[in-house]
C-alpha cells in the first residue's frame, strides 16, 4: 500500500515569485495610465473657466531669454477681428469640425506637406498640456486630449485660450501683450489689418513680424482679411462670436 505525501503550503514569497513579472508591470502601468488620465481631465476641466498658468515652451523661453511678456485677457476683450483672422488664417473649418480637419488631413497627405492640417483646437491642445517638437508620443497624446477639450469646452473658450497662449513675436505670447508691443494698442482696439498682419505671422513669429512686415507678410494679411471676411459672411465664425 502506497504511502501518500503529505502536502506542503507554498509561502507566500514563492506565491508572489511564481506569477509572472509582467502581470505585475501592465498592472502598474495601468496604474500610471489612470492616474495621469484623471490629471489631464482635471486640467482641462480647469483650464475650462481658469486660465492656464503657462506651459513647458513659455517657461523655456523665459529661461532663454530671461523673461516673457504674457498677459491673460478674456474674449470681451479682444477684438473680433482678431478672432476671425486667427480661424481664417489658421482652421477656416473651425466651426465645422469636432477637433480634426478630416478633408485637410487627406489633403496634407496626398501632398506630402507637414504642415497644414493642424487644428486650432489640436494646437491648443499642444500649446497648454504638452510640449514642442515632433514625436509619435507627443501626437497620441495630442490625438486622445483633442477631441476631449472639444467635448468639454466651448468653441469659443478654445479660441480664447489659443489667442491668449500663441506666440506672436519672440518672447510675445498672448494676443494682448503682443497689441501693446508690436501696436501699442490694447487687444480690444485692434484694427482688421493689425489682426490679420497678427495672423500672418503664425506659425513662425520668430522670422515674421506683424508691425515690420515683409513682402510676404503683407500679402498672406491680405489674404486673411479677405477669408476673415468670408467666414462671417458664411457663416463660419458664428460658433465662436455668439455668446456661450
Amino acid at each position: 500500500m502506497a504511502v501518500k505525501k503529505p502536502r506542503t503550503k507554498k509561502s507566500a514569497g514563492s506565491t508572489l515569485t511564481s506569477r509572472p513579472l509582467w502581470r505585475w508591470g501592465l498592472r502598474w502601468l495601468g496604474r500610471g495610465l489612470g492616474v495621469v488620465a484623471a490629471l489631464y481631465l482635471l486640467l482641462i476641466f480647469l483650464f475650462s473657466f481658469l486660465p492656464p498658468p503657462g506651459n513647458i515652451y513659455q517657461w523655456q523661453e523665459s529661461w532663454r531669454l530671461g523673461g516673457i511678456q504674457r498677459q491673460w485677457v478674456s474674449w470681451d476683450k479682444i477684438a473680433p477681428e482678431m478672432g476671425r483672422s486667427a480661424v481664417a488664417g489658421e482652421d477656416a473649418n473651425f466651426c465645422l469640425h469636432w477637433g480634426f480637419d478630416m478633408a485637410q488631413i487627406r489633403d496634407a497627405i496626398a501632398r506630402g506637406s507637414r504642415r497644414g492640417a493642424s487644428t486650432i483646437s489640436q494646437q491648443v491642445a499642444k500649446n497648454v498640456f504638452l510640449w514642442q517638437g515632433r514625436s509619435y508620443v507627443r501626437k497620441a497624446m495630442e490625438a486622445v486630449l483633442t477631441p476631449v477639450i472639444e467635448l468639454m469646452w466651448s468653441k469659443q473658450r478654445i479660441l480664447e485660450v489659443y489667442l491668449n497662449e500663441a506666440e506672436f513675436a519672440e518672447g510675445v505670447f498672448g494676443v494682448q501683450a503682443a497689441a501693446e508691443v508690436l501696436f501699442k494698442t490694447d487687444a480690444a482696439h485692434l484694427t482688421p489689418v493689425q489682426a490679420a498682419r497678427l495672423a500672418a505671422v503664425l506659425p513662425d513669429p520668430k522670422n515674421r513680424h506683424a508691425a515690420k512686415p515683409s513682402a510676404f507678410v503683407r500679402s498672406h494679411a491680405a489674404e486673411i482679411q479677405s477669408g476673415a471676411d468670408t467666414i462671417e459672411a458664411d457663416g463660419r465664425a458664428a460658433c465662436f462670436e455668439t455668446a456661450d
